[in-house]
């Protein structure tokens, strides 16, 4: 009987994550995945990665970054006009830029709901918490690799100076760059991720 319960469990596990994988391709590949302001891009992928964090656990969260990440590389060929400039500068830093953020947003705030969830009696701060960590974990990793790899390319300072976005400082640039997508972003993921997540658990069970 548990090993019965526990392949159910496996098998819900999986059918779910293929579920959200589904949604991260058609947010990537549609108009509904990205607002795109001149070099500023929202992004509402984070959604069901981090509903995938918090009903499948890290690995879920795990391998929805990665397709999150594998998807935000081939914006750069032609799609955004941010990513093609990364891709010119350097395509396997701009790859790594890419994909390595959305995978850790995904894993850690999975991590998060987990251990949160041992404590949370009524789930609410663990839904929540998860739903908020996930959008600022990836702006963070994300604006943090960049500054990590190209804060000193002489061709990214010009080209975001090009863009105004200013550059005489790393906190001016990280507070221009990330200000308005990354609020909307923790925002709508705030929102929309904890709500939906909530009342899957409850349907599912």
């Amino acid at each position: 009987m548990q090993t019965r319960t526990s392949f159910s469990d496996k098998t819900k596990q999986l059918v779910q994550l293929a579920i959200l994988a589904a949604i991260v391709l058609i947010f990537a590949f549609t108009p509904i995945g990205y607002l795109r302001v001149g070099a500023i891009e929202i992004t509402f992928i984070v959604i069901p990665v981090a509903i995938g964090a918090i009903m499948v656990g890290p690995a879920g969260g795990a391998v929805l970054g990665a397709l999150f990440g594998i998807t935000s590389f081939l914006q750069c060929f032609g799609t955004s006009a941010f990513g093609a400039f990364m891709l010119g500068l350097d395509p396997i830093l701009t790859f790594v830029i890419c994909l390595v953020p959305r995978v850790l947003c995904g894993w850690l705030s999975g991590l998060l709901f987990r251990a949160l969830a041992r404590v949370d009696k009524t789930k609410l701060v663990s839904f929540f918490a998860a739903a908020l960590a996930t959008p600022l974990l990836n702006t963070a990793f994300f604006i943090g690799s960049i500054l990590l790899f190209f804060w000193r390319n002489e061709a990214f300072l010009a080209k975001m100076a090009g863009w105004g976005i200013p550059t005489d400082s790393i906190l001016t640039f990280f507070v221009a760059f990330v200000g308005v997508n990354g609020l909307v972003e923790a925002i709508v993921s705030f929102v929309v991720s904890a709500a939906v997540a909530k009342a899957l658990v409850k349907l599912i069970k």
